[in-house]
């Protein structure tokens, strides 16, 4: 039996529109919870629980996001996010360019096997490695130290991954041209490998902040002490001195710790997606 065209081409542009609605539904569901918290951040007491509830406030109570930064030392936990964070990032980038450029250029006896260790390291939750972790910290003495917030994310499996297939997608002629010019190893990864692969190792800093940024059971285990909790860890205590809380202020904590990724996030979404893209050209 034979369609007509007219039929198929209904049908095609029905599928398209379904599934165009299905991304709408699902959409709304990710952006709902957030609206929802910029709202109650921008809305006065009073509000919060107001009957039917509202989106947009009466008045904009901009004193939320003052008293949500005076409420704790607000200013202490987003130094010590942005010290854990950077330091972090900044260890996994350089970790996952040398190893991603071992695994995929250099051949050595037992490369293949290694480098599946590390795709198993990928599969273990990190829950299961809290209680040796915090026992061998202990003995240390690192714990409520930044050295227990950052020796173990110092490297990273995925991002060894990910920088590793846009590794493979580099021409051989290239990284052979190179070395006829006299390039060395350090010379091929800073002046070929690492531009070839800018938006894999874009794509996984956004990633890697977004985790580290957000981690809130690692901190919590780890410290004990004010000076040493992050952002994520520091929301729990907008309370009030009798213990009730302030949605609005807390709302408002929650939005000062969620903009720094969002804003992140919308400004390099492009190399975002062409990072992931990109790592499965050639693996």
């Amino acid at each position: 039996m034979i369609i007509p065209k007219s039929s198929a081409a209904w049908r095609k542009r029905a599928v398209s529109a379904f599934r165009h609605l299905i991304l709408v539904v699902i959409t709304l569901v990710m952006i709902l919870p957030i609206l929802w918290a910029f709202s109650t951040a921008l809305k006065p007491q009073k509000e919060i629980y107001a009957y039917p509830p509202t989106i947009v406030p009466s008045r904009i109570a901009w004193e939320n996001f003052t008293k949500a930064w005076q409420s704790a030392p607000f200013g202490r936990y987003a130094f010590n996010s942005v010290f854990v964070t950077l330091t972090i990032l900044t260890c996994q980038l350089v970790n996952a360019a040398f190893a991603a450029y071992a695994f995929s250029w250099l051949s050595f006896k037992g490369r293949d096997t290694l480098f599946l260790f590390f795709l198993v390291a990928m599969m273990i939750p990190t829950q299961v490695l809290i209680v040796p972790t915090f026992f061998i910290f202990k003995v240390f003495g690192w714990i409520d130290t930044y050295w227990a917030l950052i020796i173990p994310f110092v490297s990273n499996a995925f991002g060894i991954f990910l920088i590793r297939q846009s590794f493979l997608s580099v021409p051989r002629d290239l990284v052979d041209a190179a070395r006829i010019d006299g390039c060395g190893h350090l010379g091929i990864i800073r002046n070929i490998m690492v531009p070839s692969a800018k938006a894999s190792f874009i794509s996984f800093s956004l990633l890697t902040f977004t985790w580290r940024w957000n981690d809130y059971f690692w901190p919590l285990i780890m410290t004990n002490s004010t000076k040493m909790r992050t952002l994520p860890v520091g929301l729990v205590f907008l309370r009030t001195s009798e213990g009730s809380i302030e949605w609005n202020v807390v709302m408002a904590g929650a939005v000062l710790v969620m903009l720094p990724v969002i804003l992140l996030f919308i400004f390099m979404q492009k190399y975002f997606v062409e990072g992931v893209m990109s790592s499965g050209i050639k693996g």
